[in-house]
């Protein structure tokens, strides 16, 4: 469905390709602005890290054929290009996210303070990191990603292999794409009971979890009173209970 008032649309995900590009080329201007950019966001936040990251460069399907994913290895301070080019100029990020079902309904979180978005819930998650050299970007690597962010957010840990994709999601504004993985049922006695052996581990030694609270989610209806939350959230819990 591609629908210009919806914050992100599903595309096909039964078969996809990636394809890895250079990134985009800067101006000198443009490095010298992503350049203080980012800057002043590290002064505003210390905890910021200019990671690697996989950006999306776009994805099209011809005809009958897989849905093929350009992609390229950036780092988190070019997303500073959001401030400087027309969106459709931009790089997208992609990233990876659990469903992760309990009696009580999918389990979300909110962004601690020193995230990139504070505040806001979101399903267990985050940016794909690139593969190592001569290894390919794949549905299983971004499997494995989604399971090392289960493991870091919520301290829950379950198989890469008991993932399965679930949906594919592009960003109608920078078009990031999303890849959402659901994974087995667990009961919501040990989410709750791994979150705070996860967040008392990050305060002892003077950190901050990534996620300071979460909540079950048991209807689309419920998710609509969360708060803000990533763009594709309610779309994603919607089209899941409808399912």
């Amino acid at each position: 469905m591609r629908s210009g008032h919806l914050p992100v649309e599903f595309l096909d995900a039964r078969r996809i390709d990636f394809v890895e590009h250079p990134p985009p080329v800067l101006s000198a201007r443009e490095r010298g602005a992503v350049d203080r950019l980012w800057a002043e966001t590290e002064g505003l936040n210390p905890a910021a890290f200019d990671g690697p990251l996989v950006a999306s460069l776009g994805v099209e399907r011809a005809g009958a054929g897989p849905s093929v994913v350009r992609w390229a290895r950036m780092t988190y301070r070019y997303r500073a290009l959001r401030k400087l080019r027309p969106a459709e100029e931009v790089p997208g990020s992609v990233f990876a996210t659990v469903l992760l079902p309990t009696e009580a309904g999918l389990v979300v979180g909110r962004g601690s303070p020193t995230t990139a978005a504070p505040g806001h819930w979101s399903l267990p998650g985050g940016s794909a990191e690139p593969p190592a050299a001569g290894r390919p970007l794949d549905v299983a690597s971004l499997r494995r990603d989604a399971a090392r962010e289960l493991a870091e957010e919520l301290g829950v840990r379950v198989s890469d292999e008991g993932l399965r994709l679930w949906g594919l999601t592009r960003g109608a504004r920078f078009g990031s794409l999303g890849f959402h993985f659901l994974a087995p049922p667990v009961s919501r006695a040990l989410v709750r009971r791994r979150h705070a052996e996860l967040t008392a581990a990050e305060t002892e030694r003077g950190a901050e979890p990534e996620l300071d609270e979460i909540a079950f989610v048991p209807s689309a209806e419920r998710a609509g009173r969360l708060g803000p939350g990533a763009d594709y959230l309610r779309q994603v819990l919607s089209q899941y209970f409808s399912d």
